[in-house]
């Protein structure tokens, strides 16, 4: 099975070709039937992440011996684009914070106790993985961190406020990222630390009603007086900024796999409608411009989709790709912009209706510009390496 348009790239084994599958019926058959309720309520049920989890779809990079799947970073992939066809971001985003970004911190640098702990149940969908680093004078500029850490006899006390944060109302399991040493400037003295639900020092300030993402919730965080114990330390102390940046080239990651899916559903959903949309006497996919623009647009996917599969390609060979991953980031998603405002401009008054696809998708697109590491900086990171 293929997107749209596109071969399936020989890398992709027949296991993963069974994964985007499953992913693809479970997404034709409950996440796009259910889509608009859960745009209306801010939230998607739990359900779905114990049914994804049941399936073996949330841990497929985790640990086998945690209940993961010790699977590499194409599953991320093959997870990011199925999850996006359905055109619903928030629900794509909420899954994939998950999955890919907030628990992948205990995977990779938790102790025995903690992976045993937390992994799990987060594999099985059964809790919610959070992660809170983006503040609200402090998002791609992850080094001016405000929110503190001190340490006490009895483990640590946390104080400062996380913005824009996923699944943050719903959430089980927080990943915190503080300044443990208050001297320390920059990129040094950031710690990392799991904050579980229920926490007397956690509050929800607010809610966030965002322009796109709908579905998936989002909040700002209050941290007061948060106590943790000694063992809620995740890694290293200090060693936060290098676990976050590292992670944020998994995040990248999938934003080009959300980008290439959804822009493939685009393009898909526009070719069958300018084929049907009559006007001045014959469909718009006999209007040699119309055609011209959607074959542009897919060539331009292909070319996302071919630097996505080898990004993980190169993380699963242990290369360092944060030259590489920081073009598919920017590349990606600017990309996306113009294919969905394209797609959105040829279904005309059509496509400018709420509840229209390609309208949800190009406002769920808008984000992913900015979240993950914003354009500028992406195009910075690249500078610096060349």
């Amino acid at each position: 099975m293929s997107l749209p348009y596109f071969c399936e790239p020989d890398i992709v084994d027949e296991d993963l070709r069974m994964v985007r599958e499953q992913l693809r019926r479970y997404v034709d058959e409950v996440i796009v039937p259910n889509g608009d309720a859960w745009e209306a309520s801010g939230e998607i049920p739990r359900h779905v992440f114990r049914d994804l989890g049941a399936m073996g779809f949330l841990g497929m990079r985790h640990p086998e011996a945690y209940g993961g799947g010790g699977m590499g970073a194409l599953s991320s992939v093959v997870l990011g684009e199925e999850l996006s066809r359905s055109t619903y971001g928030g629900v794509a985003s909420a899954l994939t914070v998950h999955s890919d970004m907030s628990l992948s911190h205990i995977a990779h640098r938790g102790t025995h106790e903690q992976k045993q702990r937390y992994l799990p149940a987060a594999c099985a969908g059964e809790k919610v993985g959070v992660i809170c680093v983006t503040e609200a004078h402090a998002g791609s500029d992850v080094a001016g961190l405000k929110t503190r850490a001190e340490r006490t006899d009895s483990g640590w006390v946390i104080n400062g406020s996380k913005m824009f944060i996923t699944n943050a109302v719903f959430g089980d399991i927080y990943i915190v990222a503080a300044r443990t040493d208050p001297h320390a400037k920059g990129s040094k003295g950031l710690s990392l630390f799991i904050v579980e639900r229920g926490n007397p020092g956690l509050k929800i300030a607010r809610k966030l009603d965002k322009h796109g993402w709908r579905s998936s919730d989002t909040a700002e965080l209050y941290l007061e007086d948060l106590h943790v114990p000694h063992d809620a330390l995740l890694g290293e102390e200090g060693k936060g900024f290098y676990y976050i940046m590292s992670t944020f080239q998994n995040e990248r990651l999938v934003i080009g796999a959300l980008s290439s899916g959804t822009a493939s559903r685009a393009i898909e959903l526009t070719v069958e409608y300018v084929k049907q949309r009559q006007a001045f006497g014959k469909s718009l996919w006999d209007q040699q411009v119309v055609r011209n623009k959607l074959a542009w647009m897919a060539s331009k996917t292909a070319a996302v989709r071919s630097l996505t599969y080898q990004c993980a390609q190169m993380i699963d060979e242990g290369r360092d790709i944060v030259r590489e991953v920081s073009m598919l980031k920017c590349f990606a998603a600017e990309t996306l912009q113009e294919v969905v405002h394209t797609c959105l401009q040829l279904h005309g008054g059509t496509g400018y209706m709420i509840g229209t696809p390609v309208e949800r998708m190009a406002r769920d697109a808008r984000i992913l510009t900015i979240g993950g590491g914003a354009t500028e900086v992406m195009l910075e990171e690249v500078a610096k390496r060349m």
